[in-house]
């Protein structure tokens, strides 16, 4: 009798259920990391989806600059995941995360006191803008650690057993907080966003006293070293040589970008991911417009945010269901799933057609972004997740510096503030560009994905 013979069969149902028992048995310390992420979505994002607002009410700048000073927060943070995103790697897990949410917390500040203080506004250069921007940046260099020393946590505080719910609720977290937004409008309604971003600035501050008290040193060793019993024993980088040539030579030879087909993966899902940046950049403002006078159009919040409740959903579900399935398959599957439903908005704006975009893509982004997270962190050494994580994010970081130059006058051309709009090729061509990435994986397969690593 064969092994295969041997084994015993497992129902589809156990299969999809078991990783989650398995992560509801995780450590007190893992759940803190959840918990924490889950506020910082919902802040992150519910600022987010204001931002380019912000610069329009307060700081009256066009729609074109206004995307400018959203592209330097968000592509900012990406570009800080490459210079910072090894801190966690060197001053740990617990003082990462409380150094880089103090960062946040300061520049939240600073950007929910700048309406009040009566500055000049107008013009990039003005006095508003540099304090707003001096807020942005505080920002950006506290998320550029936060981020990576999440997905480190998850690494260091899950077994094999429960890496990969690990990794897919963290993702998941992340965008149930940033479904939260949706009933800001009320407060919004009220007090404008202004005081929108002073709540959740304070929000930050709750999650900063959050962490101090649920993750104490003496937690998180436990938690560490238990994980450390039951997982086996996991290979350590070479020693880097000593003398400064052999260094860099060593460095370029161990970094992530020098395999070809790590870089080509990761750069090709560029068009797919500007579907991601729309969602605050172009999403907010043209349900806002398109649909004005319209309930979508003056709650615009509960269509922007609806894909963040459904990731939050789909994402464990998806990963539990897929745990086996080949992940260059699930890479090509996913971004087919999430690009194609862009075109439906190019009909027009319908109330049916917008929903359906949001939901199909965030079907196909629950199959495709997990994955790739994960990806990216296990293939790093040990000891260097955090690094690895923030070198994956390089494409994004492009990603989120190249929308912004187009996506204001996308909507000035094609959905302006007042005026006729025709938004139907600006969704055309946002699709087209989106698609692409799927081809190009298909393209690739034969050379990408022979020996492409098989199991998420």
């Amino acid at each position: 009798m064969s092994s295969e013979e041997q084994t015993p069969a497992r129902s589809p149902f156990r299969e999809i259920v078991q990783p989650f028992i398995d992560l509801a048995h995780a450590s007190r310390a893992l759940w803190a990391v959840n918990l924490n992420y889950l506020l910082e979505g919902f802040v992150y994002f519910g600022m987010l989806i204001y931002l380019a607002m912000y610069f329009n009410q307060y700081g009256h700048l066009g729609d074109r600059e206004a995307g400018w000073m959203v592209g330097v927060l968000t592509s900012g943070i990406t570009i800080s995941m490459l210079f910072f995103g090894g801190r966690a790697d060197t001053w740990g897990i617990r003082s990462t995360f409380l150094i880089s949410l103090a960062f946040m917390f300061i520049g939240r500040t600073l950007l929910s006191w700048a309406p009040g203080l009566g500055l000049g506004t107008g013009q990039l250069l003005s006095s508003f803008n540099a304090l707003a921007t001096l807020g942005i940046l505080l920002v950006v260099l506290g998320y550029g650690m936060y981020q990576p020393v999440a997905y480190a946590a998850v690494r260091q505080l899950t077994t094999p057993a429960t890496a990969g719910m690990g990794y897919a609720m963290l993702y998941a977290v992340m965008n149930l907080g940033g479904w939260l937004p949706t009933f800001m409008s009320p407060l919004r309604g009220r007090f404008g966003i202004q005081g929108a971003f002073w709540f959740y600035t304070w929000l930050t501050l709750a999650g900063i006293l959050l962490l101090f008290f649920m993750l104490s040193p003496k937690t998180l060793t436990r938690a560490t070293e238990a994980v450390r019993a039951e997982a086996p024993e996991q290979p350590r980088e070479e020693a880097a040589p000593e003398g400064r040539m052999a260094a860099i030579r060593h460095w370029l030879k161990h970094h992530p970008l020098a395999d070809a087909k790590f870089s080509f993966f990761i750069f090709c899902l560029i068009p797919v991911q500007t579907l991601f940046a729309y969602n605050w950049l172009v999403l907010p403002q043209y349900v806002n417009r398109a649909f004005a006078g319209t309930w979508v159009g003056v709650r615009f919040e509960t269509a922007t945010n609806l894909n963040s409740l459904l990731i939050f959903i789909l994402c464990p579900l998806v990963a539990a269901a897929t745990a086996k399935a080949k992940v260059y398959n699930m890479m090509i599957y996913g971004t087919a799933v999430m690009a194609v439903p862009t075109f439906l908005l190019a009909l027009g704006p319908t109330v049916w057609g917008l929903f359906t975009f949001v939901v199909v893509m965030s079907i196909g982004e629950a199959m495709w972004q997990p994955r790739f997270l994960q990806y990216a962190a296990e293939i790093a050494p040990e000891g260097r997740t955090g690094a690895y994580m923030g070198v994956a994010q390089f494409p994004w970081f492009l990603t989120k510096m190249i929308v912004p130059i187009y996506s204001g006058a996308a909507l000035a051309k094609w959905c302006p503030e007042s005026g006729p709009t025709s938004t139907g090729p600006m969704w055309l061509i946002f699709g087209i560009v989106a698609v692409s990435s799927t081809v190009m994986l298909v393209l690739a397969k034969g050379w990408l994905g022979k020996d492409f690593k098989t199991r998420a």
